[in-house]
């Protein structure tokens, strides 16, 4: 227990603005969670998450256009959810830890999980594909070659949807099966090869055959990039999604999202950086002309976890068991050092997709398309759960332009 988690009955108080008997009552009636603190005293400590989200609440009574505005940055929840939960410096998937979830677990059961609470999956893979599907898939293969890895899913996707009529039934069940398909399509065209067991085994075989040992890899990535609560991407996907757009354009939508460079396209920024330095010798060069240029180091600090992003800390130790001693893996581990020397941050998820792109020799592009992969899964389960909702999201604009006359 950190005072980062936990705060005393009086700072507590303190904070709310309430009495020590009012603050009890909060805690009896639910509103905020109370544990006995360590040591002999055993005086109860209460959830700073929980004060905090009090607060909140009471902002938004007292100014609800202010209070709304800031909870599109980082601030409070804005919609309600059941597909992931980040909370203490850990995040879960339906209620699963997902750094254990990621080590047991294959990705297409943690696809059925995010999408209807179930980590069976074998009536939905291997997904059937219509022949008319399947043939149309054959025919973009020429266009589909020449491109980056992510932009053959920009490509594929209006170029398929037409042809996938059973995309357009909204059910459950249905957009489930709909998601399988897509996730079997976009492996195809990251491959190049129609996907004949696995999709992890597919990526493995088409991008790093020489490297067996990293299908766990491979794996661990795409559920590790499979949600994350309501970042950008998953918005955009609610967004389109409320309007009853079927799977196809959700996914386009979230793919729009994610390439950019606050996004998942950071991935980009920081293979950019990693080959800046191009040494070990180079890292702290590099880093120190960005920091006195007033620049951010891509991929380290999270502003919701700020002890460290516990998905860059399995990848990172798994692509450091897996190709120790390489030099991509002395330059990553020099420049987590370095880091944690200048300005004492942590690395994200983005170093993890990089470090194991450089490591493996895998294709240009890989981390961005690994992420997209991932992240098509958490989408679907967005979307499934605005399907159910039935409601259009349309929130209201405060106007600070000029004035009519």
């Amino acid at each position: 227990m950190t005072n980062d988690t936990f705060m005393s009955a009086k700072e507590a108080a303190t904070a709310l603005e309430i009495t020590l008997p009012t603050l009890y009552a909060y805690v009896s009636r639910g509103l905020i969670r109370s544990e006995p603190g360590a040591g002999k005293s055993r005086v109860r400590l209460y959830a700073r998450a929980d004060v905090e989200a009090l607060l909140a609440r009471k902002a938004l009574r007292q100014n609800p256009a202010q209070a709304a505005e800031t909870a599109l940055y980082f601030g409070t929840p804005v919609l309600a959810s059941a597909v992931t939960l980040i909370e203490d410096g850990r995040f879960f998937y339906r209620g699963h830890d997902v750094i254990e979830l990621a080590q047991a677990t294959g990705f297409e059961s943690v696809a059925s999980l995010l999408w209807r609470d179930s980590l069976t999956a074998d009536d939905l893979f291997p997904p059937e594909i219509p022949a008319s599907l399947a043939q149309r898939m054959a025919e973009i293969q020429p266009i589909l070659e020449p491109l980056p890895l992510f932009e053959r899913f920009q490509v594929a996707l209006p170029l398929l949807a037409g042809h996938d009529l059973a995309a357009f039934d909204l059910a459950e069940t249905a957009v489930a099966q709909t998601g399988a398909r897509l996730l079997h399509l976009l492996t195809w065209a990251a491959t190049g090869e129609r996907p004949q067991a696995s999709l992890v085994a597919s990526l493995q075989q088409a991008w790093a055959a020489h490297n067996q040992p990293i299908q766990k890899i491979f794996n661990i990535a795409l559920i590790l990039c499979a949600d994350h609560e309501l970042n950008v991407s998953a918005f955009t996907a609610r967004v389109v999604a409320s309007t009853q757009a079927n799977p196809y354009a959700v996914v386009q939508a979230g793919l729009a999202a994610l390439q950019g460079a606050r996004h998942g396209g950071h991935t980009e920024r920081v293979m950019a950086f990693l080959r800046e330095a191009g040494s070990v010798a180079g890292v702290r060069p590099a880093v120190a002309a960005r920091l006195r240029c007033g620049e951010r180091i891509p991929s380290f600090g999270h502003p919701i976890y700020p002890n460290g992003d516990p998905r860059g800390q399995l990848l990172l130790d798994l692509v450091m068991g897996e190709f120790g001693g390489g030099t991509a893996v002395s330059i990553v581990q020099e420049l987590i050092q370095v880091m944690a020397e200048a300005t004492g941050q942590l690395p994200t998820i983005d170093l993890g997709l990089a470090a194991l792109a450089e490591a493996a020799g895998l294709p240009e592009g890989a981390p961005l398309a690994l992420f997209a992969l991932g992240r098509t899964a958490g989408w679907l389960g967005q979307a499934i759960e605005q399907y159910k909702e039935d409601q259009l999201i349309r929130p209201r604009a405060r106007y600070v332009g000029k004035r009519p006359e």
